[in-house]
């Protein structure tokens, strides 16, 4: 008798810890934050596929062959089909994922994750990223050596599931988990500086707080430590892989533009490197605009696995920050 009231308690425990589970998943699918935070990640992905079609043409040629770029219409050097993501959104994918089942952002899980990335063959992949996974399977070292050639924006591109799962940590512990994953492959000052800054421009953007004030605040911190960063010069065309290019392009159009359309209609036509200044460019004026600002054609032309995927995991993430343990 005494086993089956032990039983019968055991059940009720494990059913009231269900019970607040699900009331917790409610309310964060209910919130203005998952809002915020499923509109940076779908923003990432509608700006990665949209910038795909244009990818390493220059603005003329871009003019010259579409007037103004701004449908997911595929094609592009990898001929992709309409709506169809690349490597920006997979591998943050990939990060998310490790993410949430550790529990919090590990280096090693996330090594494991981009290696298994990597050997599902994806669509596109960085030189950088390639060589230093493969460094990573001969070492079994999670952590890049430190190189000055590695100031790539590889690490950059994919930051998103960094800045939702720590958000509302620490400052400190939010930049240890940024070069955590940045550092598999891309241990970098100058790629750790924009990684970071976009992590922060991310999170006020989340929080809802005065983001004008907020981002240029932000950018403006990021060319005090690194000068090389200042954007208030030149328009950048035709960015290069270059992480210091991409977030000059990415922080021009995010402040000169009023919507999420306009900034990404800008950033894509600037060429260049396109797929991942789109994502990056996404990525903050989806948090900052949130889900309404976001064409619904936009959103109908993506891949609809990819438009879940996405979903899912912001949801996932927002869960996992509010519970504080990433």
């Amino acid at each position: 008798m005494q086993g089956l009231h032990e039983m019968l308690r055991a059940r009720e425990l494990i059913n009231g810890v269900e019970e607040k589970r699900r009331r917790s998943t409610q309310a964060a699918r209910a919130s203005p934050l998952l809002d915020r935070a499923t509109a940076a990640y779908l923003g990432l992905a509608i700006g990665d596929a949209l910038g795909a079609s244009v990818e390493f043409l220059t603005p003329n040629e871009i003019r010259h062959q579409h007037g103004v770029h701004r449908e997911l219409n595929g094609g592009g050097w990898l001929r992709l089909k309409a709506g169809q993501v690349t490597d920006d959104t997979t591998m943050s994918l990939a990060l998310g994922d490790a993410i949430v089942a550790s529990g919090g952002v590990d280096a090693q899980a996330a090594a494991d994750a981009f290696d298994a990335w990597m050997r599902a063959k994806p669509i596109d992949i960085g030189n950088t990223v390639r060589r230093n996974l493969i460094q990573f399977r001969r070492t079994g070292d999670p952590e890049a050596v430190a190189c000055e050639h590695d100031a790539g924006n590889g690490a950059a591109m994919r930051t998103l599931p960094v800045a939702l799962a720590c958000y509302g940590q620490p400052a400190a512990k939010t930049i240890s988990a940024s070069r955590a994953q940045a550092h598999v492959t891309h241990h970098n000052a100058l790629s750790d500086a924009a990684c970071e800054t976009l992590i922060f421009m991310v999170q006020d953007c989340l929080a809802g707080q005065d983001v004008s004030a907020a981002l240029q605040q932000r950018a403006a911190a990021l060319v005090g430590d690194q000068p090389l960063f200042a954007f208030d010069r030149k328009r950048r065309e035709n960015p290069s892989g270059y992480v210091v290019e991409t977030l000059q392009a990415v922080l021009q159009a995010l402040f000169a533009s009023s919507g999420f359309e306009d900034c990404l209609t800008d950033v894509v036509n600037r060429g260049g490197d396109a797929d991942t200044t789109g994502a990056i460019a996404g990525m903050l004026a989806g948090a900052r605009y949130g889900l309404e600002a976001i064409p619904a054609r936009w959103q109908k032309a993506l891949d609809p696995q990819i438009r879940q995927r996405c979903a899912d995991q912001a949801a996932a993430l927002v869960i996992l920050s509010q519970a504080g343990i990433a």
